[in-house]
């Protein structure tokens, strides 16, 4: 269980912003506003003791329910896409995995590039939605430790906004790893670790009405590296799409009026403290997309040896 609460929240933005004028990046007026906010927040009625307590909720019950409307509107899928389709473009067409396919989403991606697809979640009903959106797929139930594919057998693996959900990126690169031919390729996006650190966690009701947030953790740029190089996985590339536009600071809107619904935290909170939201998104990265390469010929580990 964890507790969320707005004032908290709308405070920390405020933290996060005074800290970037600390170090310069922004004037004495902008300094003595943020001050003057924070007073008001602490003295908002509608704010105080409006916590949330909010369950745990794992990622094959949290997708059942997200399932109904994982596919849109989504803004998360057009970031990715065209970068992951940008690395996958040079690729001759073979055998891909679209590994915790979802919806298919990227399965219908790769199919549309010639590949034969396999496609692979632990959510039956996200892949009874993945059936439909690529009935030519090969569609199996299984988790990101232990891949139901041989082997040595795909040229292509694509992970698309999921590793986020595992507590250590290892067993999954090594499973990556595992399944990848030798110069095989892995493309993969997640919701960039300083995005969670500002909150962003699907949010689901459960079906007593109880708010909960899907298991999600925060991995360092560097972990993503540690754990492919560890695996035999080289980098190739990486790009970090959504960045905010500069200047967005100065164009804040006027603060809203209040928290709004918990299923729409923390976007309406920030709208609460535009300028120091704003501030606090300066320059980080909404996605962080990878291109991977399995080197050369290995001894292939079977999972779980």
């Amino acid at each position: 269980m964890r507790h969320e609460d707005p004032l908290a929240y709308v405070v920390g933005l405020e933290g996060v912003a005074l800290l970037r004028s600390f170090t310069g990046e922004y004037d004495r007026a902008f300094v003595a506003a943020r001050l003057g906010e924070i007073r008001r927040l602490l003295g908002d009625g509608a704010l105080a003791g409006a916590g949330v307590d909010v369950a745990r909720v794992s990622t094959v019950e949290g997708y059942r329910i997200w399932s109904e409307t994982y596919d849109g509107p989504n803004s998360a899928f057009d970031l990715d896409e065209p970068v992951v389709g940008a690395f996958l473009d040079p690729l001759p067409a073979g055998v891909a995995l679209d590994a915790a396919c979802g919806t298919g989403r990227m399965t219908a991606l790769l199919a549309g590039r010639g590949h034969r697809t396999i496609g692979v979640d632990s959510s039956p009903d996200m892949l009874a939605r993945a059936r439909e959106r690529v009935p030519e797929g090969d569609f199996r139930l299984g988790g990101l430790a232990a891949l139901p594919v041989a082997d040595a057998a795909v040229d292509v693996v694509v992970c698309s906004l999921a590793l986020t959900h595992v507590p250590d990126l290892g067993p999954a690169m090594a499973e990556f790893a595992r399944v990848l031919r030798p110069g095989g390729h892995l493309v993969t996006s997640d919701v960039h670790p300083e995005r969670v650190a500002l909150g962003s966690i699907p949010a689901v009701r459960l079906l007593d009405g109880s708010p909960g947030r899907v298991e999600t953790y925060r991995h360092a740029v560097g972990d993503y590296v540690r754990a492919a190089l560890a695996a035999g996985l080289e980098v190739l590339g990486c790009e970090e799409p959504g960045v905010p536009a500069a200047g967005e600071a100065k164009a804040a809107p006027a603060p809203a009026a209040g928290p709004g619904p918990w299923e729409a935290w923390p976007w309406s909170l920030r709208e609460l403290v535009p300028e120091a939201a704003a501030a606090s998104d300066a320059g980080v990265p909404a996605e962080i997309v990878w291109h991977f390469r399995l080197a050369g010929r290995r001894a292939i580990t079977p999972a779980g040896a």
